[in-house]
C-alpha cells in the first residue's frame, strides 16, 4: 500500500471532501420542482434535472450553467439509472396531475410506479432522498383542531384520484425506508407564488383578477413556494430521516385569500356566499359541459366539495425541525397579483 507523506494527504482528504456532490431534481419543468432546482443552481451546487422528452425547460431555469438536463421518464426504470448515476441527493417532485376522471386510474398507477422505481434504485445506491407528499394525503381531524403529521387518510373511503396517488407514493417512500432507505417526507399546504402564473394555484388568482363575485365557506393552508424548496434544502442537508413535515405557513378562509387579492388588484371583492347546493350545481354543470366539449370541467366533485371544507394545519413541528420563518401569505398574495397584473 502507498503511503503519502503528511501534508499530501491532508491535500488528498480536502479534495475529496470538497468534490461536489451531484444532485438530482424530478418533476423540475413543474411549479415546486423549478424552484427547488433554482435554489440549489443559485447556490451554485451540480444538478441534474429530469423532464420528459416534451417538456419545456422553464424560463427561471434557462439560464443555469450548472444544470443538466435528462430526458428519464419515471416509468422507464433504465433512464432513471443512467441518471442517478454519480447522484448523492435526490429531490423528488414528479407526479401526474389531473382532474380527468378518465385519468384517475392511470395517475395512480403512474404516480405510485414511478416513486416506487426512485425508491428501488436509491435504496439499492445508498441515495438520500426527500420525497414531495402533499397535504392531500393527511387526513381530517374534528372540527375545530388543527391537522398534524399523525393524522393519516383513510384510502378506503377516499376518492379523490390525486389524494390517493400521494398517499400510496408515500407508502411506497416509507417501505423503502424500512428496507434502508434514507429519506425525509414533505406535505405542502396550497403552494402559492408568482411563477405559476395562470395555471395550478395560480388558477385562483386570476380567476379573482377577472372579477369573482362569489366566495366559498371553506379553508385551507397557505405556503409560499419558496418556503416549500427551503424547507426541503435544508432538511435534505439535516440529519433527519424517517420523518414526514406538513409545510404550511398559514391557515386563510377563502373568503379572506379572495378578499385579499381582490384588495391588491385594487378591484371589489367577491361579495356572495356559494352555498353547498351551489356548489353542487356547479360542478355538475361543469361534468355535463365537460361531456359535451370534450375539455377538462372547470371545478369537479371533489374540488367543488373541498371548496366547503376547512382544513387546518399544524406547522410546528417542521418550524422546531429547521427554525424556518414563513414569508407572510400577504406578501406572497401582493408579488402574485403584481405579477399578473404585467
Amino acid at each position: 500500500m502507498i503511503k503519502l507523506p503528511f501534508a499530501y494527504a491532508g491535500l488528498y482528504l480536502h479534495i475529496c471532501t470538497t468534490i461536489p456532490k451531484m444532485i438530482l431534481v424530478t418533476g423540475a419543468t413543474g411549479f415546486l420542482g423549478a424552484e427547488v432546482a433554482r435554489q440549489l443552481a443559485e447556490n451554485g451546487q451540480p444538478l441534474r434535472c429530469t423532464k420528459r422528452k416534451t417538456s419545456i425547460i422553464p424560463a427561471l431555469l434557462s439560464s443555469y450553467k450548472n444544470i443538466e438536463w435528462v430526458d428519464a421518464d419515471m416509468l422507464d426504470i433504465f433512464a432513471l439509472e443512467d441518471a442517478l448515476q454519480g447522484v448523492t441527493q435526490v429531490y423528488h417532485a414528479a407526479a401526474l396531475v389531473s382532474l380527468k376522471q378518465a385519468d384517475k386510474e392511470p395517475m395512480i398507477r403512474t404516480n405510485i410506479a414511478g416513486t416506487g422505481n426512485l425508491v428501488n434504485l436509491c435504496t439499492d445506491h445508498g441515495i438520500r432522498m426527500v420525497h414531495v407528499s402533499s397535504i392531500a394525503a393527511i387526513g381530517n381531524t374534528k372540527p375545530g383542531q388543527l391537522i398534524t403529521e399523525n393524522h393519516h387518510l383513510d384510502v378506503a373511503t377516499e376518492r379523490d384520484g390525486y389524494a390517493i396517488s400521494k398517499l400510496e407514493s408515500e407508502m411506497e417512500v416509507w417501505r423503502g425506508i424500512a428496507e434502508g432507505l434514507n429519506a425525509v417526507i414533505v406535505n405542502p399546504s396550497l403552494i402559492i407564488g408568482p411563477n405559476a402564473g395562470t395555471l395550478g394555484s395560480g388558477q385562483l388568482f386570476e380567476t379573482v383578477r377577472r372579477g369573482l363575485k362569489f366566495y366559498t365557506d371553506g379553508g385551507a393552508g397557505f405556503v409560499d413556494v419558496q418556503d416549500v424548496a427551503k424547507c426541503m434544502i435544508a432538511l435534505m442537508n439535516s440529519g433527519i430521516s424517517e420523518q414526514r413535515y406538513i409545510i404550511s405557513a398559514e391557515n386563510w378562509s377563502y373568503k379572506d385569500i379572495t378578499t385579499a387579492t381582490a384588495k391588491a388588484f385594487n378591484i371589489p371583492p367577491p361579495s356572495k356566499l356559494a352555498r353547498p347546493w351551489m356548489m353542487k350545481l356547479a360542478w355538475r354543470g361543469a361534468a355535463l359541459a365537460s361531456f359535451i366539449t370534450r375539455k377538462p370541467p372547470a371545478i369537479d366533485k371533489i374540488a367543488a366539495l373541498s371548496s366547503i371544507q376547512t382544513r387546518n394545519f399544524d406547522n410546528s413541528k417542521i418550524k422546531a425541525a429547521i427554525g424556518i420563518e414563513f414569508k407572510p401569505i400577504v406578501k406572497s398574495i401582493q408579488e402574485i397579483c403584481e405579477r399578473l397584473s404585467k
